[in-house]
C-alpha cells in the first residue's frame, strides 16, 4: 500500500436516494483508479460495495460499505451508503468519519425524499456537500432543468465545476481550465460557469478580489485553493459536477476534483468532541496531528456468526498501530490490537500502523461499539462525540418465536442486530409480556428477519404491537388506606394519606415526601413509594402506565409491634388506586410528525385518507420535480398499515418517515373499549 500523509487523505460518503447509482458509482471509481481489473455490477452480485447475502439477494445495498484507493498521490476513503429511507440511520452514522458528503442524484429521478435529508443533515453536521448528477446519458434526463432544480431547493451556492457534453456522453471541466478549447457543452458554457466559481470563491478573499477584480489577472487554481476550501467549510458553496456511472462519463474529473479540491482532515470543519457528560460537557478541541495521543472514533460495528466483531472508526489524530493498548471510553483495561485492518469491501487488508484522518478497523474486540470512542490514555477518559439525532424507530412488529427453547438464540441474535444499526431497537414490555423489534420502516424490518433466518437459522412469528398508551390524571385529589392484617401472632398494620396532582405533559413521575413528626417512621417511606410505583406501572383504569403525575405522602399512622415494610406497600398502592379513580384520569395515546414525499397528483387522496386516521395536516412544501412534502401529527395507531396504504396511493412513488411528538387523550369512546378491556388482578381492586 502505498506511503500518504494525513494531508493526502480524502474521506467522503457517497450518500443519495435509492437508485441513485451510488454503488456503481464507487465500482466505476475503483476501477479507474486501478483498484479492480473491471468493473462489477449490483445485478450480478458482483459489486465490491454489495458483498453481503441479502444485499446480492435483493439487488441494492442495505448497509454502508467502505473502500479505499491511491490515485494522484493521495489516498481516498470512499463509504458507500444505503439509500432507501428505511436505512437512511445507517448511512447517517457514517457522517461522523468524513469531511465530505456527496450526495448523488438520479439525473432522471431529480431530487428526492433521501436527498432532502441528507443534505440538511450534512449541513447539520458542518460537513462540505458535494452533488454528483449520475446517470447523465438517460435519453429522458434533463440535465439544464435538474440543475436549476437544485439551486432553487438548495441554494445558488450550488454551482457546476463541470458540464455534460455531447448528449451526456462527455464532461467538460470548468474549473482548471477556463475556456473550453472548442467544445460545447450541453447548456451553459465553460467560460461561464468557470466565472461563477471564482465570483463565488474569491467573494471569501479580500487579496484575491482585489487582483481578480481590479488588475484584471488570471486566478490559477493554486491561487483559489484555499479560499475554495474555506467556501466549503461556511457552506458558501456547494460544488455540482456530472457524471455517469456506466459509461465513464466524467469518472476522471470526478476523481480529480476529490484529489484536489475535496478537503483533507486538516482543511474540513473539526468534529463537535465534548469532554465530560449532560450539561457538565465541555467542548474537546482535537488536533489531526500523529504525535498526540490516539484517539478515534467507531462509526460502525458489524458481527459475523463466524468472523466476530468487526468495529470500524475514523483516527481523529494520534497515531495506531498493531500492538497498540486502547481504551474504550472511560474502561480502565485497555484491549490489545492485535489486527488493524484496512477495508476494502469485505476484504480485510492487515496493516502495521494508521495516520490521523485515516479510517481502518479492529476485529474480535467484544467491548468495542457504535459511537464509541476509543484512545490510548485516560487524559481522554469522557470523551464523546456530539450525538447525531437518528429518526425514531417508530414501525414497530411484535415477536414471538416459532420453536420452544430458541428463546435464548434469538435474543442473542437480536442483541448483535441491535448493536450493528442505530435505528433498530428493540423493547420488552414486561407488563404486556410482549417483545418488540422497530424500525425505520416495513422494508427495514423485513431485512431484520430475514437476516434473522438466513444468518443466525432462528424464525419467528409477527403481528402488530399493542399500542403504548398510558394514563394520567386531570385534576387534583386525595386518598387514604389502612392496610390491617391480623392471623394470628404478629399482625400488619400501615396506614396512609397521599395527594395526587397532574403535571405538565411529558415530566414523567415525582414522589414528594411531607411527612412530619414520625408518623410514618423514616424506613417505610420507601415502602410507601414502591408500592405507588407498583400502581404507577400496573395502571389504574386501563392496565397502561401512569405519567406526568406528582404524588405527595403528608400524612399516616403505624404499629410500634405490626409495621412492617409489606403494609405499607400495600397502603400506598391502594391509597394512590383510589386517589386516581377520583382525580379524573385519562387514557393518553402516542402522536407522531408525520412527513410524507408525495407526486403532487396523490396529495388530495392522501390529506384526504389522513383525515379519516385522526390526522391534521400543519404543513405542504412544493418541491421540485413534482414532488410535496405534506407534514402532519397522527395517532401512531392509526398508521401501522400505512406503508402498504401510501404505497397502494401513490403507485409506490410515496415515502413517509415519523417521529414521536407528544401524548394526547383518546377519543371518549376509545377510552372505553380500553377500560372495557381491562381486567385488573384483585389486588389492584
Amino acid at each position: 500500500m502505498a506511503t500518504y500523509t494525513t494531508a493526502d487523505i480524502r474521506n467522503i460518503a457517497l450518500t443519495g436516494h435509492g437508485g441513485a447509482g451510488k454503488t456503481t458509482l464507487a465500482e466505476a471509481l475503483l476501477h479507474h483508479a486501478g483498484v479492480i481489473k473491471s468493473m462489477g455490477s449490483v445485478e450480478k452480485g458482483t459489486a465490491v460495495c454489495d458483498f453481503d447475502a441479502l444485499e446480492k439477494k435483493h439487488q441494492h445495498s442495505l448497509d454502508s460499505a467502505i473502500v479505499s484507493m491511491d490515485y494522484h498521490g493521495g489516498h481516498i476513503n470512499l463509504i458507500d451508503t444505503p439509500g432507501y429511507p428505511d436505512f437512511i440511520g445507517r448511512a447517517m452514522a457514517v457522517l461522523p468519519a468524513v469531511e465530505t458528503c456527496a450526495v448523488v442524484i438520479n439525473a432522471q429521478a431529480g431530487i428526492e425524499m433521501t436527498t432532502h435529508k441528507l443534505m440538511q443533515v450534512a449541513k447539520e453536521r458542518k460537513l462540505d456537500r458535494l452533488i454528483i448528477i449520475n446517470k447523465i446519458d438517460h435519453p429522458d434526463a434533463d440535465l439544464q432543468s435538474l440543475l436549476t432544480s437544485i439551486q432553487e431547493t438548495f441554494g445558488s451556492e450550488c454551482l457546476p465545476v463541470n458540464l455534460p457534453a455531447n448528449h451526456g456522453s462527455q464532461v467538460v471541466d470548468c474549473f482548471f481550465q477556463p475556456k473550453a478549447d472548442g467544445i460545447k457543452t450541453d447548456f451553459s458554457s465553460v467560460e461561464e460557469a468557470h466565472t461563477q466559481i471564482i465570483d463565488q470563491v474569491i467573494e471569501l478573499d479580500e487579496v484575491l478580489m482585489q487582483i481578480y477584480l481590479e488588475q484584471g489577472e488570471e486566478i490559477t487554481p493554486e491561487q483559489l485553493h484555499d479560499p475554495f476550501e474555506q467556501a466549503l467549510r461556511e457552506d458558501h458553496l456547494v460544488p455540482v459536477c456530472f457524471v455517469s456511472a456506466t459509461t465513464g462519463a466524467g469518472i476522471p474529473e470526478l476523481l480529480e476534483l476529490f484529489a484536489r479540491l475535496m478537503p483533507n482532515p486538516m482543511e474540513g470543519n473539526t468534529p463537535e468532541f465534548l469532554q465530560g457528560e449532560g450539561k457538565g460537557a465541555k467542548p474537546f478541541e482535537i488536533h489531526p496531528h500523529p504525535q498526540l495521543h490516539a484517539l478515534a472514533h467507531v462509526f460502525k460495528v458489524s458481527i459475523d456468526p463466524y468472523a466476530g466483531k468487526l468495529g470500524m472508526f475514523r483516527i481523529h489524530q494520534g497515531r495506531i498501530a498493531r500492538d497498540s493498548q486502547l481504551f474504550i471510553g472511560d474502561a480502565r483495561k485497555p484491549f490489545k490490537v492485535g489486527h488493524l485492518l484496512k477495508l476494502q469491501g469485505k476484504q480485510n487488508i492487515e496493516i502495521e500502523s494508521a495516520i490521523p484522518g485515516d479510517i481502518c478497523a479492529v476485529a474480535k474486540i467484544e467491548d468495542i461499539h457504535f459511537d464509541a470512542v476509543i484512545h490510548d490514555s485516560h487524559e481522554e477518559d469522557h470523551i464523546h462525540l456530539r450525538s447525531i439525532k437518528f429518526p425514531a424507530p417508530m414501525y414497530g412488529l411484535a415477536i414471538e418465536v416459532k420453536s420452544r427453547g430458541d428463546e435464548q438464540k434469538i435474543s442473542d441474535a437480536l442483541h448483535k442486530l441491535q448493536a450493528e444499526d442505530p435505528s433498530f431497537l428493540v423493547e420488552h414490555h414486561a407488563s404486556l409480556n410482549e417483545t418488540v423489534i422497530r424500525g425505520l420502516g416495513e422494508l427495514h424490518l423485513r431485512m431484520i428477519l430475514e437476516k434473522l433466518k438466513d444468518t443466525y437459522n432462528v424464525e419467528i412469528d409477527t403481528h402488530p404491537p399493542r399500542i403504548a398508551y398510558c394514563e394520567t390524571i386531570t385534576t387534583i385529589a386525595e386518598s387514604h388506606y389502612r392496610h390491617k392484617k391480623q392471623t394470628g401472632g404478629a399482625g400488619q398494620f400501615g396506614e396512609v394519606y397521599l395527594r395526587i396532582e397532574p403535571l405538565p405533559r411529558g415530566e414523567g413521575f415525582e414522589f414528594v415526601d411531607e411527612v412530619v413528626g414520625g408518623v410514618i417512621p423514616r424506613q417505610f417511606i420507601p415502602a410507601v413509594e414502591k408500592g405507588v410505583r407498583q400502581a404507577v406501572e400496573e395502571g389504574v383504569i386501563s392496565g397502561h402506565p401512569l405519567q406526568d403525575i406528582r404524588v405527595t405522602v403528608y400524612d399516616g399512622k403505624y404499629h410500634t409491634v405490626d409495621s412492617k415494610e409489606v403494609a405499607f406497600v400495600s397502603a400506598g398502592k391502594k391509597a394512590f388506586i383510589d386517589a386516581v379513580k377520583k382525580a379524573r384520569p385519562v387514557i393518553l395515546e402516542p402522536l407522531v410528525n408525520i412527513s410524507i414525499m408525495t407526486p403532487n397528483q396523490s396529495m388530495g387522496d392522501i390529506t384526504a385518507d389522513l383525515s379519516v386516521r385522526r390526522g391534521r395536516i400543519t404543513d405542504t412544501v412544493s418541491l421540485s420535480g413534482g414532488i410535496t412534502n405534506i407534514r402532519g401529527q397522527v395517532p401512531l395507531s392509526e398508521i401501522n398499515s400505512y406503508q402498504s396504504q401510501l404505497k397502494s396511493i401513490t403507485g409506490g412513488a410515496g415515502s413517509f418517515s415519523i417521529e414521536l411528538s407528544h401524548y394526547d387523550p383518546v377519543p371518549a369512546r376509545k377510552q372505553q373499549e380500553l377500560i372495557a378491556e381491562f381486567h385488573p388482578r384483585e389486588d389492584e381492586g
